[in-house]
């Protein structure tokens, strides 16, 4: 009988694993492959001296412009908000070719939120053209060669070591426009995903790694996938061992904070008629984090947290827009973000991380995009303009800061 020895290396956190497969010939009978036991996550960071729970956060687009990110950066500050998301966005750091770096705009949006003492929460996608030839901009699509992804990753989680604290992998891949135009996969995320937490925990092993926010949809089709199945598929094709929190996306609809996702499932005035699927309808009610967080005690996951990338609630004016059967009053969404934020306090804890609310307008949007609805701060400059919510959540309670 003869005996064979490959090893396999792969990183899990910090720690590097080799695992041995061993062949075994067997004469007549063929081989016999003794598998290598599965990679088992390892935390290379206490979250609990990284973020309260829940801990507070706004998304901000601090890029481009200079002036008008040291005014929201502020603004975060003075609302007793401690967290910022911000999009680093791959096409506009090395969109000129390979290892061509673009670090100017990056490096002076660091310099602005350490100003006001704030962590961060870097989103990481938006390819450049060389990575997705066959995508034209400004489709987004993942990269032919992951080794490009992990390049880039790699990069700035190095670049910015004990800087920033968590990196999203990626937004929204249970969504085709997300991915390429192809039908949402989690074993394929999953790969990204993978080159991502190595890329970063090679850069920063005290960086945490938050999978990405997934669009809640009843949608199930090659245009989008309910995320509790998408979460399900993640965790089936091995996703465990390569994320520090699950990232996940709340928008409540016509909902408030409070309501049993049951109850709004079978409401047709907060699904707007959705009635089809019950379990997937739970989705128009903010507590259905509550559902992704029970798949993640079912599949073993329980030790991590979950955080919120987005959250909240729209105003939308306007009467031809898709989002209007779903608006709320203003009076409404500063009542539902702090409502929020108080039923996280007495019922998540201590699984819930960070909440971070949309948005801190990018300064380049207008009054006639749907996405200026959503917002607490709205795109005007040097005015500034903020909703009623802004001013609720600068003088709502908060949990104390951990550090």
């Amino acid at each position: 009988m003869e005996r064979f020895t490959s090893s396999l290396l792969f990183f899990s956190s910090s720690c590097l694993i080799v695992f041995s497969m061993l062949l075994t010939f067997s004469g007549p009978t063929g081989i016999v492959v003794h598998a290598a036991p599965p990679v088992i996550w390892q935390p290379t960071v206490d979250m609990d001296r990284v973020m309260s729970s829940p801990d507070y956060g706004m998304q901000v687009f601090l890029f481009w412009r200079e002036e008008v990110a040291n005014r929201d950066v502020t603004v975060v500050e003075q609302a007793g908000f401690r967290w910022v998301k911000q999009q680093f966005a791959w096409r506009d750091i090395e969109g000129a070719g390979k290892g061509e770096w673009a670090w100017e705009n990056p490096d002076r949006m660091m310099r602005q939120i350490e100003s006001q003492n704030l962590k961060v929460i870097a989103r990481l996608d938006n390819q450049p053209q060389w990575a997705a030839p066959d995508t034209e901009l400004p489709e987004i699509s993942p990269p032919d060669n992951l080794q490009d992804y992990y390049d880039y990753v790699y990069a700035i989680a190095s670049r910015y070591k004990g800087r920033i604290q968590a990196y999203q992998i990626w937004n929204e891949p249970n969504l085709a426009r997300e991915w390429g135009g192809r039908a949402p996969n989690p074993a394929e995320y999953v790969e990204l995903l993978k080159v991502g937490y190595k890329a970063v925990k090679d850069a920063d092993p005290k960086a945490i790694v938050i999978s990405a926010g997934l669009a809640p949809t009843t949608r199930y089709d090659d245009v989008a996938m309910p995320d509790s199945y998408f979460v399900q598929g993640m965790y089936d094709a091995g996703a465990t061992p390569y994320f520090d929190a699950l990232g996940v996306h709340a928008a409540g609809f016509k909902s408030s904070p409070d309501i049993d996702p049951a109850q709004a499932a079978i409401d047709p005035i907060l699904t707007n008629g959705d009635l089809d699927d019950s379990e997937l309808s739970r989705v128009y009610a903010f507590r259905h984090v509550e559902d992704i967080r029970d798949l993640m005690v079912k599949n073993g996951d329980a030790d991590k947290k979950v955080v919120i990338l987005e959250f909240g609630w729209t105003v939308e004016p306007r009467p031809e827009s898709p989002y209007r059967w779903h608006a709320v009053t203003h009076e409404e969404q500063a009542a539902y973000f702090t409502g929020a934020y108080e039923y996280a306090i007495e019922n998540w804890q201590p699984w819930i991380g960070v909440m971070n609310l949309i948005y801190v307008a990018n300064p380049d949007w207008h009054m006639d995009m749907e996405e200026t609805y959503w917002s607490i701060v709205y795109p005007y400059y040097p005015e500034l303009r903020v909703a009623p919510a802004y001013e609720h959540l600068k003088h709502m309670t908060k949990i104390p800061a951990v550090e």
